[in-house]
């Protein structure tokens, strides 16, 4: 299949990313006066209300139950858990006034939840019998980020935080639900054609309060990786700080154990850009606000009546069969710029119909992804969109994962892993012998981030040793360049 030019896209993506926010429409970031804070158009919330929909049927139908709990965190909350509010307290926001009048009790405006939810489930579980217990709500945190923020990507409020919350009897079933986490960002993103790699993140770069995180990352346009989702086994360190007890089977009181796992804006601005091209955004059919745009191409002034009546008789047939449809009328702007403006919002697919069509009885339909264009019979273009839009799917899907695959490489010596970065960036995969020191140390070296580790120990770590201490490899340690 032909493919758009997409050099801009890999070569300047910073600014690329910044162009197709602000021409499709989706995100105006810049101009509200507080640092790091963004605002959802009207097109880009719709693409962000579909992903959040997505994401509540999975996990609706994995029994979590939705829940609301308030923006503010008094400050003797949050200090609950020692190794928790050390690692937050730097990214924290507070409120220390109200009105006129000094508060008596520091509030901060909710970086996570773990120290509030942990709070009211000693008020809300006694037993074991309520377990397992999975919670989850979608809301707006707020990080002191002190880098230079990105666009959905490094935030100071996080608009779109989903954060799942559960309660278990023991550590083997809390173990079981981060592996019921994974899965189900596996279905989410595996939904949206997104790419991912999932490491076990190293003990210096957990979440702070866990016993361990796994983490999803993915390799941007750019190269860089950016992680976009995390699941964290907690143990029993926040329910331990607020003295929460169940009863067991035996009858005897223990502290229960808990998970939390949690995605962002992160996800819309992944699909954004791992899809896009250098035209602009090219969106999955099941999250793009507009699935088919009909573009109707001027004709001459006898055949306009018909002409329109065809138009709208297209639309009524698509609309019918359940898709997404707009037709753009707009009189004083010319079809080629019409297509400019919608190839930029990245509807899947485009519909022209002028004379030609209206005669022939056909449509004329463009795919985004590879601006393959398509005559269609008007009885069967119900079925052809539909065909059309999964294929589409697909390809946006196998492409992102070609694209990902060729981005992780292997090394075996820290010049060779400190030369493929250099060159093209993305992953690459060393011998570990799995040591915190050599592990802190590869870092420095290679002169990059620590992805973590795979799940299991890869079958070509055997035989090779670590590139620090030269000690048998147990398994393999990423690094990147990373957001």
């Amino acid at each position: 299949m032909a493919q758009p030019p997409r050099e801009r896209w890999r070569s300047d993506f910073p600014r690329w990313f910044d162009w197709v926010l602000e021409v499709a429409e989706i995100y105006d970031y810049g101009r509200y006066p507080v640092k790091g804070m963004g605002v959802w158009l009207p097109y880009g919330f719709q693409i962000r209300r579909r992903v959040v929909e997505l994401i509540r049927e999975l996990l609706d139908s994995t029994g979590h139950e939705e829940v609301l709990l308030p923006l503010l965190i008094p400050e003797h909350l949050l200090r609950r858990e020692a190794e928790h509010i050390k690692g937050f307290e730097a990214e924290v926001f507070w409120v220390t006034r109200a009105g006129g009048e000094d508060l008596d009790v520091k509030l901060a405006l909710r970086p996570t939840s773990e120290t509030s939810i942990t709070f009211m489930e000693s008020y809300w579980i006694k037993s074991y019998k309520e377990l397992p217990k999975k919670y989850y709500q979608i809301v707006s945190i707020f990080r002191y980020e002190t880098k230079a923020t990105r666009p959905m990507i490094r935030l100071r409020e996080v608009t779109t935080f989903k954060e799942a919350h559960t309660v278990h009897d023991s550590f083997e079933d809390a173990d079981r639900q981060v592996g019921e986490a994974i899965e189900i960002y596996k279905r989410l993103f595996d939904e949206l054609g997104i790419p991912y790699i999932i490491s076990r993140r190293p003990e210096w770069d957990k979440f702070a309060g866990a016993v361990y995180t796994v983490a999803f990352d993915t390799v941007m346009p750019d190269g860089r990786t950016l992680q976009i989702g995390t699941a964290h086994h907690l143990g029993q360190n926040f329910t331990i700080a607020f003295d929460v007890k169940i009863q067991l089977p035996d009858e005897s009181l223990d502290y229960p154990w808990q998970t939390s796992y949690g995605v962002s804006d992160r996800v819309i601005a992944t699909l954004i850009s791992i899809h896009g091209d250098d035209r602009g955004a090219v969106l999955p059919p099941n999250v793009a606000p507009i699935q088919v745009v009909i573009v109707p191409i001027p004709v001459e002034e006898g055949l306009r009546e018909r002409h329109r009546r065809y138009v709208e008789e297209v639309e009524g047939e698509l609309r019918r069969a359940g898709f997404r449809v707009k037709t753009d009328w707009r009189e004083d702007v010319r079809p080629g710029r019409k297509f400019y403006e919608w190839e930029a919002k990245g509807v899947p697919l485009r519909a022209e119909i002028g004379a030609r069509e209206v005669e022939a009885g056909t449509v004329l339909l463009v795919r985004r992804d590879t601006l393959e264009k398509v005559v269609v019979e008007r009885g069967r273009l119900v079925e052809e969109v539909r065909r059309l839009l999964s294929d589409i799917a697909e390809n946006l899907r196998r492409r992102a994962w070609e694209w990902l695959r060729s981005m992780v490489s292997r090394a075996e010596s820290v010049e060779e892993a400190r030369r493929v970065l250099s060159e093209r960036r993305g992953v690459v995969e060393l011998p570990w012998c799995g040591r915190e020191r050599c592990g802190l140390q590869l870092e420095e070296l290679v002169d990059a981030k620590v992805l973590g580790s795979p799940l299991r120990p890869p079958e070509w770590v055997r035989g090779k040793r670590c590139p620090v201490c030269g000690a048998p490899a147990v398994t393999a340690l990423r690094l990147a360049k990373q957001y």
